[in-house]
């Protein structure tokens, strides 16, 4: 039992692409891609474990086809069997692409993009057999997707843009008060539109402000509610 071990533990390490060491890779490779899936669909993106773990395994199917070409066909004179492994990079790119969302001027998916980059990486390393590197970068890349977002937030890191929609029972003509409340509640408001209607009696007020992300609007809606009589409040992202 022990000779056994010992020959599989030989086949897994060796440089030489061989059946044992192709199959070890594959499960590694998609177990690493798993492990990154399960965090993105817990933030509920639309790539999860299923759609990294092809991404990583198929990366390291390609970095074993890299290998393995020059090991079998040494004579091979036309060609470079590297690209195979090269152009599995152009290729992800149109999957990160796919993974990205655009919503009425904002962009979303970004680092889902990235992390699937990140994983198809990874898998071309752990065809290669850097199996080691390849366990401590899935590692920093759960500790970035974790632990640095909690960190954005209590530090109130990255800013969003968005449209504030009052409607106001009244003709407001001092903008100033509704500066100062945004500005208590680290709202920036980088300019403003007004629609009067004189008929009716009321006005539409539209801030275009920037706030830190993960923010939450309702203190501030409420001190927003308290400057006048305020019909409807809608916050958007701008179109």
């Amino acid at each position: 039992m022990g000779d056994f071990f010992s020959m599989l533990c030989n086949q897994i390490v060796s440089t030489e692409v061989t059946l044992v060491n192709s199959v070890f890779r594959l499960l590694l490779s998609m177990v690493l891609g798993v492990l990154v899936g399960a965090e993105r669909k817990r933030k509920g993106q639309i790539a999860g474990v299923r759609t990294f773990a092809l991404i990583s395994m198929g990366a390291c199917l390609a970095m074993l086809l890299s290998v393995y070409v020059p090991q079998v066909y040494m004579g091979l004179k036309n060609g470079d069997p590297g690209r195979i492994a090269a152009q599995v990079i152009t290729g992800v790119g149109f999957l990160g692409g796919g993974a990205m969302i655009h919503l009425k001027g904002a962009v979303r998916g970004l680092t889902t993009a990235a992390g699937i980059w990140m994983t198809a990486t990874i898998g071309m390393a752990v065809g290669v057999g850097m199996y080691w590197c390849a366990i401590v970068a899935t590692a920093m890349i759960l500790l970035t997707l974790t632990s640095l977002e909690v960190w954005e937030q209590r530090r109130n890191m990255g800013q969003e843009n968005r449209a504030l929609r009052l409607t106001i029972n009244g003709i407001v003509d001092d903008i100033e008060p509704y500066r100062k409340v945004l500005s208590a509640h680290s709202v920036h408001m980088a300019t403003y539109f007004l629609k009067y209607d004189y008929e009716n009696n009321q006005t539409e007020l539209n801030l275009m402000v920037l706030a830190p992300s993960h923010r939450n609007y309702l203190p501030m809606f409420h001190d927003l509610r308290m400057l006048a009589d305020t019909k409807t409040l809608v916050l958007t992202s701008p179109s």
